[in-house]
């Protein structure tokens, strides 16, 4: 396999990598791809903090419906409901930039 990795600049010259450099940038390449996942989750995890703070005054309120319950309910089983094969539907946007799975949307 060829590697898209064969130069580097160093002081603006451009200098043919060696055999263990192209190791290591594509052992760089595969733990950055390999913690995607985790790096996911981080994302979902604010996204979550986020809709759950929006709806605390609901709680403060006191008198919150049955299904206000169940949307903070899901939010805060999501990482129980949901594993890294799903991360990416839980992050999908619109052309408008918001999130299109259903899991995030107020009742």
């Amino acid at each position: 396999m060829v590697s898209k990795y064969t130069h580097d600049y160093v002081n603006g010259v451009k200098v043919e990598l060696t055999a263990e450099q192209i190791k290591a940038y594509e052992d760089r390449d595969k733990a950055w791809e390999a913690d995607k996942p985790n790096r996911d989750l981080q994302r979902i995890k604010a996204l979550r903090l986020e809709k759950l703070q929006e709806t605390d005054w609901w709680v403060l309120r006191g008198n919150m419906t049955d299904a206000q319950i169940q949307y903070r309910q899901k939010l805060r089983d999501i990482p129980a409901d949901y594993n890294s094969s799903k991360y990416d539907e839980l992050l999908a946007r619109d052309s408008d930039n918001k999130l299109t799975h259903s899991v995030w949307t107020k009742p």
